[in-house]
């Protein structure tokens, strides 16, 4: 798909919409948002990307989150023997939050005018399949050139502290710096993760501290920065998706409601954001090879109507 983008200060492009909206960038009745840049081109360069063919998973399991927060249930496998016969069904309940996802276009939408992307309503999303998550999956799914920023490790590199457990927050410059210092070049079409040290620091956590996470209204976690300057870097890039190993893309608690990520990336842009991303084995990989960039390949569940999905994301180097 050929198109010219518009500026950052072109936004929003639905003058009758929320703030910083892009709608209509991609068609009226567009489900897919940015993810229209991951066009056959791209997909095709990026598979130069493998070139030793190793393989990683990017999701944690189902039933790594113990005690989810925000009250949400934890998942549970229920098997069910065929007696007599040597036969096993299982099923599975989870909520979509509660371990790695994706955050699909019904998931979060602009707070104050309750609008979802591309000006949908609440009313369209119950009474119709529209924005749903199976609109990825039948476009072919999240595949492409992915990028790793590793925070981690620059920060450790340039002694600064990581506090993953505060909304410590993660500023441009700093995307910038790690990316020079990387050697990554950021591309049209990528697929953008952030490594900021909270699934580290997750894994590290005693049950107790788990559960006092959880019990935590609003729990702290650093992200990315919530401010104009951070959401001007994704626009000008052109990121098809962004993720990272924390819950919730930007610092949380947000910082700035005049930028709340998930409003102008999920309902504004139709960008999808990736919580909870298992980066650690990647992390390594990358920089063993010193190469952060990778061939990156996920399905969501095709679920019509869907709003998040596990990624069941593979990085291949």
């Amino acid at each position: 798909m050929s198109f010219e983008k518009p500026s950052f200060d072109d936004l929003p492009l639905d003058k009758t919409g929320p703030p910083g909206n892009a709608w209509g960038l991609f068609g009226p009745n567009d489900q897919c948002g940015m993810l229209n840049l991951l066009t056959p081109e791209r997909t095709s360069a990026a598979a130069r990307e493998i070139i030793d063919g190793v393989r990683i998973s990017t999701d944690w399991a189902l039933d790594r989150i113990s005690t989810p927060a925000f009250d949400r249930a934890p998942f549970a496998q229920t098997i069910h023997n065929k007696a007599p016969r040597s036969v096993n069904d299982d099923v599975l309940q989870f909520n979509t939050q509660t371990s790695t996802q994706w955050d699909g276009l019904r998931h979060y939408g602009y707070q104050k005018e309750r609008l979802y992307f591309n000006g949908r309503t609440l009313e369209d999303l119950l009474t119709t399949k529209v924005n749903g998550i199976h609109a990825w999956v039948e476009k072919g799914g999240i595949i492409g050139r992915g990028v790793l920023l590793d925070y981690v490790a620059w920060a450790e590199a340039n002694n600064v502290p990581l506090k993953p457990f505060t909304p410590q927050s993660i500023t441009v410059a700093v995307l910038d710096e790690i990316a020079k210092a990387q050697g990554t070049e950021l591309k049209t079409g990528d697929i953008l993760f952030l490594r900021s040290g909270w699934g580290r620091g997750y894994a590290q956590l005693s049950q107790e501290e788990i559960t006092d996470l959880a019990n935590t209204p609003s729990p702290p976690a650093i992200g990315l920065e919530s401010s104009e300057a951070t959401l001007r870097w994704l626009w000008d890039k052109g990121f098809a998706a962004a993720a990272g190993d924390m819950p919730s893309l930007e610092a949380w608690p947000c910082q700035d409601p005049n930028y709340f990520l998930h409003e102008w990336l999920l309902a504004g842009w139709g960008l999808p954001i990736g919580e909870m991303f298992d980066l650690e084995q990647l992390s390594e990989e990358c920089q063993k090879r010193k190469r952060w960039s990778f061939f990156f390949s996920s399905v969501p569940l095709k679920v019509p109507g869907g709003v998040a999905s596990p990624p069941n994301g593979v990085a291949i180097l």
